[in-house]
Formats: structure tokens, C-alpha cells, sequence
């Protein structure tokens, strides 16, 4: 056979190439680590005293060939953007590699660091956004205008609706989004790819006048199917249930006509897959404190299995400290609330719903307990991800997690989870925190009147690279 056939290549033999003017010299195990199909691989089986000249960046091709080696970026990887990094690794057939490397590892809120801010170049200031958990990935909804950043968040397109303000968008399938507006009717699903609209729901009823240019309110889904909440002028409500494969209704829950707290429309939903449950809550601030409900709804029956109402009828031990927000952990089967005058959280077995069923989270720590002053309406938003519970107070992040000793506890109790500060004073001084939702290990926060979203994980290179 001829020099230089594959089947003469031994993984240790010398390959050298001459990337950008620098010359390197690996092995050809390291060059076939890239996979067989890379550019990389079929180079490694070039006569070794051949010198290869590759017309490319020798300093990222000197990341990515430690990163063959290692399995790992080295630091000097800070010095070039996830962009610059994945066109590289795109050029060598190697993207699987550097993928792997960039994602972050798994969140751990007590020790997660801000890592970057997303900030779309028009319409910055974000109204609605959805994070995706199986890559990381995120879709940012600002003005009428909805922005894809992929799972190394960079910006991958923006797509222009026919809205002119987006205030709610949920991923319901591959490239497609359902959106909705508090100011114009309906519920709307786009192929982000194409940027066309494939479909809208609009709540109607011919026997009910007041059934008009309902609005959409909250968005949640399940595997076959899309919730969302609607509000008509005349204050009536409902959850439309949407069959995912039709994009058409097939049936109504829980129609209401808003004229008390315990029947405001609904403003966060999420669907609880191994009870198949839909968890909703209203939570309403007037000159009085806070008060709404909270429902499970079996969408299968359209019936409620459990529902409690704050401030309620006294039978709560904690009358007189409504929730401020409440939120549902479906991988844990806890349901969390925070109260608006004590700030305490409290948690809930979903499997044990009762009239009072809260058990009140204490810090044994006295440094970390909460001393805020919750006498006026402060801020208050809970978000549950990767069994631990997130928790904004005003522009604060904190997160409660599980003590290792109770991991493997059947009931729950009030010392069973620690409270940590996510963020340092600093971050907390950039504003009221809106909103809070995880996404591939990555922990995605706005805040109010603030341009872009905070990106916040555990990662070896925390802060290394920014992203506009």
C-alpha cells in the first residue's frame, strides 16, 4: 500500500500542521478524537513528515486542539466569543466537542454566578420570554418581535409578528411558538424558522355576547396539549385547552366572570406531568395586600381536584399572610408559596393536599434568615428548577435547596431545605426582579424597566464570554 493510506496511520504517529502561518504537531489519536466524519480525522492519515497549511486562525485552532486533547477549553478559550468558537469548530467538523465543553454543568444555585446578558438589538427591554430545558436555549419576546438565542446563546434570527407587544410566548413544538397579548385578542403560533404564522385561537361563544376579543393571559403546555388563559373586556375568564396536533380547541376550564380576587383570571400555569394536573394561580395586589387561588384542575375531566383561596376562611395557621406568589416543582411534587408580610416559604406535598396542608421552611442559619420589610407591597416571585426553588424579594435572588440529610425524606419538614443568596449586592441593586425560569442548567432572569436578560449558571468559565 501507499504511504499515507488509513490503514498505515498508528495513533501515535506525528501529524503536523500549519494552521494560520503556526506550525503544531499532535498525534493522529488526538486528530480522530474529533470523530470520523471531521475534517480533523481525515487529515490524520497524511504521511507524517507532510506539513498540511490550513488558511485559519492558528490562536482557536490552538483552543480547539487542547480541547481534543483534554476534553476541556483551556483559558485562553476567555479570549474569543462562543461565536468565533463554534465557526471554527463548524470548519473542522468538531461542533459536537465544543457543544459539549460550552454547556454548562448542572445548576447549583448556591454556587451559580452571572454569567452574561442577553440583550436583543431593538426593543430591548424584554416583555415575555421562554427558556428551553432541553439545550439551554432561549426565546425573547420584546415589542412585536420575538428573538431565537441558541443553546450557545448566540442570536440565531429574530422574527417580526403581526403584534405589536408581546406579553406572553411559550415553545409548544420545534420552532414553533404560541404568543399572546394583553392587548390584542387571541392566541398566535409561529414557525420561528420561517417566520410565518401558522395559526390562531381566539375564545368564542355565540350564546354569550360578552365572550369578545378575549385576551391571552398565561401559557402553559403539556405533550399533546397547549393551556392558555384568556380574559374578555367585560372581565370573564377561562383556560382554552389547545390539541397540539389540530391547533384547534378541545375544551374550556374553569369559565369564571371576574368580580372577586378568587376569580381573577388566570396568570401562571404549569402542567404537572406524572399527577396530570394543571397547576394554576391568580395572585392580585391591592391597598389592602395581596390575595387570590390557587387550582389543579384535571384536564382530562376539566374538573378541580384541589384548590385554596388567600386570605381564606381563617383555617389556615397563617391567616393574615397571604401569598405574595406561589410555584410548582413537577419533578419534586411540592407546591411552594412565599408569604407577603412575613416573607417565610412554605412547601406542600402535591400528593397531600388538604385544607391547610403548608409546612413553614425555617433558617437554622440566623445570618440568613429574611429580615426585608414586607409592611408595604413588596415584590415577591417564586420560580422551582432542578428540585430547587428560586425566590425573588424585590430585587434580591436567593435559592432554598435540600440538605442532604433530607434528600431521601417521605414527609416534609421545616427544616428539610437552606436558604443561600444566588447574587451579590451588586446584582441586586440593578432592579425588581420580573420574572425567573430555568432552561438547560442555565437559570434565566429580567428585571423591571432593565434591557436584556441575565443568564446565570455553574460553569468553569462563568463571565468568559459575552453575548449582545
Amino acid at each position: 500500500m501507499e504511504e499515507g493510506n488509513p490503514q498505515n496511520a498508528q495513533p501515535g504517529d506525528r501529524v503536523k500542521l500549519n494552521v494560520g502561518g503556526k506550525l503544531f504537531e499532535t498525534t493522529v489519536s488526538t486528530l480522530q478524537s474529533g470523530g470520523s466524519d471531521s475534517l480533523l480525522s481525515a487529515l490524520s492519515n497524511r504521511p507524517s513528515h507532510d506539513e498540511l497549511f490550513i488558511d485559519r486562525d492558528p490562536e482557536i485552532f490552538s483552543a480547539l486542539l487542547s480541547l481534543l486533547r483534554t476534553n476541556r477549553l483551556p483559558s485562553t478559550a476567555r479570549r474569543f466569543s462562543n461565536q468565533e468558537l463554534i465557526d471554527e469548530a463548524l470548519y473542522y467538523g468538531i461542533e459536537s466537542q465544543l457543544r459539549s465543553a460550552l454547556a454548562p454543568i448542572q445548576l447549583s444555585g448556591i454556587d451559580a454566578s452571572l454569567f452574561t446578558t442577553i440583550k436583543p438589538s431593538s426593543d430591548g427591554v424584554v416583555s415575555d420570554f421562554n427558556a428551553i430545558d432541553s439545550d439551554g436555549s432561549v426565546w425573547i419576546a420584546h415589542g412585536g418581535q420575538v428573538s431565537i438565542y441558541d443553546w450557545s446563546l448566540s442570536h440565531s434570527g429574530t422574527v417580526r409578528t403581526h403584534l405589536d407587544y408581546i406579553s406572553s410566548i411559550r415553545t409548544v413544538r420545534p420552532d414553533i411558538a404560541a404568543i399572546g397579548s394583553e392587548f390584542d385578542s387571541g392566541l398566535h403560533f409561529y414557525n420561528l424558522a420561517n417566520g410565518r404564522r401558522i395559526g390562531s385561537t381566539e375564545w368564542t361563544d355565540p350564546s354569550d355576547p360578552r365572550i369578545y376579543k378575549a385576551r391571552v393571559n398565561a401559557i402553559a403546555d403539556s405533550d399533546d396539549s397547549v393551556f392558555a388563559s384568556f380574559q374578555c373586556q367585560h372581565r370573564e375568564n377561562c383556560i382554552l385547552v389547545i390539541d397540539k396536533s389540530t391547533m384547534k380547541v378541545s375544551s374550556e376550564l374553569g369559565r369564571q366572570s371576574s368580580n372577586s380576587a378568587k376569580t381573577t383570571v388566570i396568570g401562571k400555569m404549569t402542567y404537572v406531568p406524572e399527577i396530570g394536573a394543571l397547576f394554576g394561580s391568580s395572585i392580585s395586589a391591592g391597598a389592602f395586600g395581596y390575595s387570590g387561588y390557587v387550582r389543579l384542575w384535571d384536564p382530562r375531566s376539566a374538573e378541580v381536584v384541589w384548590e385554596t383561596n388567600e386570605p381564606g376562611s381563617g383555617r389556615s395557621s397563617r391567616f393574615g399572610d397571604p401569598f405574595a406568589d406561589v410555584g410548582v416543582d413537577p419533578e419534586d411534587l411540592t407546591l411552594f408559596k412565599i408569604c407577603s408580610k412575613s416573607g417565610d416559604l412554605a412547601v406542600a406535598d402535591l400528593r397531600k393536599l388538604s385544607d391547610d396542608p403548608w409546612v413553614y421552611l425555617k433558617e437554622k442559619n440566623p445570618s440568613m434568615r429574611y429580615t426585608g420589610n414586607c409592611d408595604s407591597l413588596s415584590s415577591f416571585l417564586i420560580h422551582c428548577y432542578r428540585k430547587q426553588v428560586f425566590v425573588g424579594r424585590e430585587g434580591e435572588l436567593e435559592v432554598w435547596s435540600r440538605i442532604e440529610e433530607a434528600q431521601n425524606e417521605g414527609d416534609l419538614s421545616e427544616g428539610m431545605y437552606r436558604r443561600n443568596y444566588v447574587d451579590k449586592v451588586d446584582d441586586s441593586e440593578r432592579g425588581t426582579i420580573k420574572k425567573i425560569e430555568g432552561g438547560g442548567d442555565r437559570l434565566f432572569v429580567t428585571r423591571e424597566n432593565t434591557e436584556g436578560i441575565e443568564v446565570w449558571q455553574s460553569s468553569h468559565f462563568s463571565g468568559a464570554v459575552m453575548v449582545s
